[in-house]
C-alpha cells in the first residue's frame, strides 16, 4: 500500500461536549505538523480527514459540532459505541477511504501516535492495528478492576482464537480497506472492542499491537459503572464464545 491513501479518523461521541473541541483541536495540530514535513508524509504520518459520530447525545455535543462546522454525523437515537463506530465505517466505505482510525471522543487517545500505528498498515504487515497501553505499561493504565477484566478477556480470546492480544479493550485502532468493508457490515453493537478482535481473526485478519500512552478522561463522566462492568464482563464473554462458535458453524456449512 502506498502513502497516497485516504485516511478517515472516526470519533464516536456521546455527551462529549467537555472534550470534543480539544479532540478536534489536537487532530488539527497533528495535521499541521504533518503538513510542515517535506512532502506531507514522514514516519508513516499521513494527512487525514475526521468524522464525529454524535450518538444521540443529550448535552451540547451536537450544538458544538454544528457551530464549529465540524464534519459530523448526527444519529437520531443512541445506538451505543458499536453502532456509532459502525456508522463511521459505513461512511468510510461509501466515501472510498483506504484506512479508518478509531479514537474515543473523551480525549484519552493521543493522535500523535497515529504515525506509528499506520506504519504496519502501509507496509501490509497488519490488517488491524491496536494501540496498546499494556505493552510498555506507560501512561494511564485504567483502574485495577478494568485491568483485571481485560486480562480475563485477553485469556479468553487467546483460548478461542490462538492470538495473544494484551489490550483487548483499547478503542484506539487502525484498519485497512478490507476491514473497513467487513466492519461496515459486521461489527458488534455493545462493548465491541474484544469481540471485534475475534471477528478480525475469524475473517483471517492480521492483528498487531503498537505501544501507545493514553490519558485519563479529560472531562465529563464515564458511562461505565460497577454494575455495567459486571454486565460488560458477562455480555462480552458470551459474545466472544458465540462469535467463535458461529464462525465454526458458518465454515462447516460452506
Amino acid at each position: 500500500m502506498d502513502n497516497d491513501c485516504r485516511v478517515l479518523v472516526i470519533i464516536p461521541a456521546y455527551n462529549e461536549s467537555e472534550n470534543i473541541e480539544q479532540v478536534i483541536g489536537r487532530i488539527m495540530e497533528y495535521q499541521a505538523k504533518v503538513n510542515r514535513t517535506a512532502d506531507g508524509q514522514a514516519g508513516g504520518a499521513i494527512c487525514c480527514d475526521y468524522l464525529i459520530v454524535n450518538d444521540g447525545s443529550t448535552d451540547n455535543t451536537w450544538k458544538i459540532c454544528k457551530e464549529k462546522h465540524y464534519n459530523y454525523l448526527d444519529l437520531p437515537i443512541n445506538l451505543g459505541i458499536g453502532g456509532a463506530v459502525q456508522a463511521g465505517y459505513v461512511y468510510a466505505r461509501k466515501n472510498d477511504y483506504d484506512i479508518a482510525v478509531q479514537i474515543d471522543g473523551d480525549g484519552q487517545h493521543d493522535i500523535h501516535y497515529l504515525g506509528d500505528m499506520l506504519k504496519p498498515i502501509l507496509a501490509e504487515e497488519a490488517d488491524v492495528v491496536i494501540g496498546s497501553r499494556f505493552l510498555r505499561k506507560e501512561g494511564y493504565q485504567s483502574s485495577f478492576l478494568r485491568r483485571t477484566g481485560s486480562k480475563i478477556l485477553s485469556l479468553l480470546i487467546r483460548l478461542t482464537t490462538g492470538r495473544k492480544i494484551y489490550d483487548v479493550t483499547s478503542g484506539y485502532r487502525v484498519v485497512n480497506r478490507k476491514f473497513i468493508n467487513i466492519y461496515s457490515k459486521d461489527y458488534p453493537t455493545d462493548f465491541p472492542e474484544p469481540e471485534a478482535i475475534v471477528t478480525a481473526v475469524m475473517y483471517g485478519g492480521k492483528v498487531l499491537e503498537v505501544p501507545v500512552k493514553m490519558k485519563a478522561r479529560e472531562g465529563g463522566k464515564s458511562s461505565i459503572t460497577f454494575r455495567r462492568s459486571v454486565y460488560y464482563m458477562i455480555k462480552v464473554t458470551l459474545a466472544i464464545l458465540v462469535c467463535r462458535l458461529s464462525y465454526g458453524v458458518r465454515r462447516s456449512k460452506s
